[in-house]
């Protein structure tokens, strides 16, 4: 199927929601056509400089150009910034002779999907959140194929375009775990819990707020530390630097001896297990009864992925884009959510003990969330990105050959 001049891009980068589909994406290509050449397109500052190039894939960058969002300085420096990396987007496409170009968001993919488009290159965007971003609005008016990972997302194609839910490519980490899940749920958790050092018998929450933690979920648990204990292990993830304050106040609720380091093996009504962060939250997940968390488009993926009940808590920031990417998911059954000014330590005590002590309504969540979830997104993509990639390699033979 393949041959080697057949080229792609992939556009993207700024936030691991942005570059971790990316990657999916990429290795899914490789596996499926190992001739194929991928190489990237991304900024030297966000965290693709540093992810794409340990996964093995070329990054050629360009400088940020970030869409003026109001009238100040920056509005009338804008066209000659644009203009430039545009030109420099341009020579990156030519010299690699892309054949096809697919964005992920995020600040290299406006002009990239600009530059394609006047080439007269396919494009082809994955959008991963319920509300798309102003590059990919951009893009999708010239745009082959959308792929989503979520229905309704307000993107507008143009007359040929074609937008469907493909889902969220997962990271290898997940993906495997959802394999071994569906195979043997019960002997994943047994192993996983295991290895954090739990009791594989006992009922299991985690709490996670991202790398950086969430102050008001930190807050409102650990505040229930004793209530919670009476019913399950706690697996809580605090973020970076706020792992004192969360043992202060479990300390408060249930007492100092409540507290135990994960990966140590502890009594019950003592497990209540504090890390800053967990660097293969897989292993978490592979034992998570019940998961209290942010709702970050990658978080909500990944859970329905591997049809895990949870607790969302969205941030109320921004455009309340985090309580749109859950609606569908607790619309489905696959959860529930609380808003950020309702999520208190009283609200932790009144609902999560009946919750989790109800293994029954958990099953039935977590069956429903596993319905909802996909799994096979990044297959799906790097398919269509190839089939797109051959048309336009045989179109071109074809207007060779015709001249």
């Amino acid at each position: 199927m393949a041959t080697a001049s057949k080229h792609i891009i992939l556009a993207g980068g700024g936030t691991a929601g942005h570059v971790n589909p990316l990657l999916a994406v990429g290795a899914a290509i490789r596996r499926l056509d190992p001739q194929a050449q991928v190489t990237t397109l991304g900024t030297a500052v966000g965290l693709e400089a540093d992810l794409v190039p340990q996964a093995g894939f070329e990054l050629d960058t360009i400088e940020k150009v970030p869409f003026p969002r109001k009238p100040n300085a920056y509005l009338f420096k804008f066209p000659a910034k644009w203009h430039k990396e545009m030109k420099r987007v341009r020579q990156i496409l030519e010299e690699r002779q892309a054949d096809v170009v697919v964005g992920f968001g995020g600040y290299a993919s406006a002009p990239a999907y600009a530059a394609a488009h006047k080439m007269g290159l396919p494009i082809i965007i994955h959008e991963q959140n319920a509300r798309a971003g102003m590059a990919n609005k951009l893009g999708a008016r010239w745009a082959t194929f959308v792929g989503t990972a979520y229905s309704n997302t307000g993107l507008q194609g143009g007359r040929d375009t074609k937008i469907e839910r493909v889902g969220l490519p997962l990271r290898p980490a997940i993906a495997e775990l959802a394999q071994r899940m569906q195979e043997d749920r019960a002997a994943v958790r047994q192993q996983e819990a295991q290895a954090l050092g739990l009791d594989p018998n006992r009922p299991i929450i985690l709490v996670t707020g991202g790398s950086l933690g969430a102050v008001s979920l930190n807050k409102a648990v650990s505040g229930a530390a004793k209530e919670l204990l009476a019913h399950a292990q706690i697996v809580h993830l605090t973020g970076k630097g706020k792992s004192a304050e969360v043992k202060a106040h479990v300390a408060h609720s249930a007492g100092s001896s409540a507290l135990t380091g994960l990966g140590e093996q502890s009594e019950p009504g003592h497990d209540y297990h504090v890390a800053e962060y967990l660097e293969r939250i897989d292993h978490a997940f592979g034992c998570a009864d019940l998961v209290i968390c942010r709702s970050g488009a990658g978080m909500v993926s990944e859970l329905t992925a591997l049809g895990l009940p949870a607790v969302y808590v969205p941030l109320p920031i921004g455009n309340g884009e985090q309580r749109f990417n859950a609606q569908p998911v607790v619309d489905a059954g696959g959860g529930i959510m609380c808003a950020d000014s309702e999520f208190t330590s009283d609200w932790v005590r009144e609902h999560i003990p009946p919750l989790v002590s109800n293994l029954a309504l958990l099953e039935a969540f977590g069956t429903q969330a596993w319905q909802y979830g996909i799994r096979d997104a990044a297959e799906r993509m790097a398919r269509i990105v190839l089939d797109t990639a051959a048309q336009h390699e045989q179109q071109e033979q074809h207007e060779q050959h015709e001249a």
